[in-house]
């Protein structure tokens, strides 16, 4: 039984997809501070990726690199094509963008089964060989460049359909600084590269007093690579998902 009695715990996640866990923290005796350093948005104008669909039935695969892409990708794609072509294939990068696809029909979706990241989907034989074929990767405006990267070396063409967008809704890190001066913060998650930089940036690149008197936890090594290279206090989860996160704040909890 994970017992995080007299821990406040800052979840930098986007609000609605902080709310398991929040409950959970709670309901272990903790205390969650809702700190979300990534906002998803709405494309200002999708003329753009308007336009991008007009290949996707072209496509020999359609790979949804988050649950925001499913989203908001999946009902403009409804309305372009009421019936499903037979081609593309679906592939996902994890099991919630696949129920997400699934929630659209999608039968059929490739996911890894154990780790959930560009590196272990791109593992799997059908993203091997890839040669000739046309695959079109829906995510958010930017992002990492590794799949398509990796997919143009295996020969394949590869194309970007954007559309969100992620910004950052805080101006500073004034709140975080604060609670910790009261005793009101120990420990902070955060779930992806791009929030981190974002809590990197506004400490002084994690120079802050403040911040480096916190355990930072998060979800996967390339996540901690940043923080541990400027000596911060980082734990790693075992596993993706809340529950391996919960395991992670009770270990921090012991150091």
């Amino acid at each position: 039984m994970v017992n995080l009695a007299g821990r406040h715990i800052a979840i930098t996640r986007p609000l609605d997809q902080a709310t398991r866990l929040t409950g959970m923290i709670e309901a272990a005796g903790g205390h969650a501070i809702g700190f979300p350093l990534i906002a998803i948005a709405p494309l200002q104008d999708y003329s753009g990726f308007e336009q991008t669909l007009d290949d996707a039935a072209m496509q020999d695969w359609l790979i949804f690199i988050s649950s925001n892409a499913v989203q908001h990708a999946m009902p403009r794609l409804q309305a372009r094509f009421p019936q499903w072509p037979a081609k593309p294939r679906f592939a996902a990068i994890g099991p919630v963008t696949a129920a997400e696809l699934m929630q659209y029909g999608i039968t059929s979706v490739l996911q890894p089964e154990h780790r959930f990241d560009s590196e272990s989907l791109l593992g799997l034989p059908e993203m091997q060989a890839v040669k000739g074929q046309r695959i079109m990767i829906v995510r958010g405006v930017g992002g990492r460049e590794l799949m398509a990267d990796t997919l143009r070396d295996r020969g394949a063409q590869v194309r970007f359909a954007e559309c969100y967008r992620r910004i950052n809704p805080q101006t500073d890190a004034g709140k975080l600084q604060a609670l910790w001066h009261n005793g009101q913060l120990d420990t902070i998650v955060v779930t992806s590269s791009e929030a981190m930089r974002h809590l990197l940036a506004m400490t002084d690149n994690g120079d802050a007093a403040w911040l480096r008197d916190i355990t930072i936890c998060v979800n996967h090594a390339r996540i901690a690579e940043q923080p541990s290279s400027l000596g911060l206090h980082v734990r790693i989860a075992t596993a993706p998902g809340d529950d391996a996160m919960l395991q992670c704040l009770s270990k921090a909890n012991h150091d």
